[in-house]
């Protein structure tokens, strides 16, 4: 019987450790995704003060980064659940889907003196996390930050 345990436990355990760099690597992928679609915003946001295609532009791209953001909270549920990884990126996530969130809205109501400065900081946090991210793994403290 201890056999046994000790096998079922080491195949658990071998499981938890596979998935843990295929979460860690969907979190890093959301994480890049989120920062290119934000910075993208900040380019089709030039392109809307000086075209008249710009509007539409910003608009999908709108879309396209809440979808990214929505995107980094699976992917940090899933490096934390089955991967055994640290449940702090979820809350990154979840604050980034927040500020996502207050982004379409501001953009909606044209609140230009608040939709700007706020896309800056996202920016600004998202490249923060990226950056973190990847030190943190290279230092073999994986994704608790």
């Amino acid at each position: 019987m201890t056999t046994r345990t000790t096998t079922g436990t080491t195949a658990t355990t071998a499981a938890t450790t596979a998935t843990a760099p295929r979460g860690a690597r969907f979190l890093r992928v959301a994480v890049a995704l989120q920062t290119l679609t934000i910075f993208l915003q900040a380019v089709s946001a030039g392109v809307l003060l000086s075209s008249s295609h710009g509007e539409l532009l910003h608009g999908i791209g709108a879309r396209v980064m809440y979808g990214a953001s929505m995107l980094y909270v699976l992917a940090a549920v899933l490096a934390w659940r089955p991967g055994g990884g640290s449940p702090r990126p979820i809350a990154y996530a979840s604050g980034f889907l927040v500020l996502a969130s207050a982004q379409v809205v501001l953009g909606i109501a044209h609140v230009p003196s608040v939709h700007v400065p706020l896309g800056v900081l996202m920016f600004g946090l998202s490249v923060l996390v990226l950056a973190r991210q990847d030190t943190g793994t290279a230092r073999g403290r994986g994704l608790s930050g």
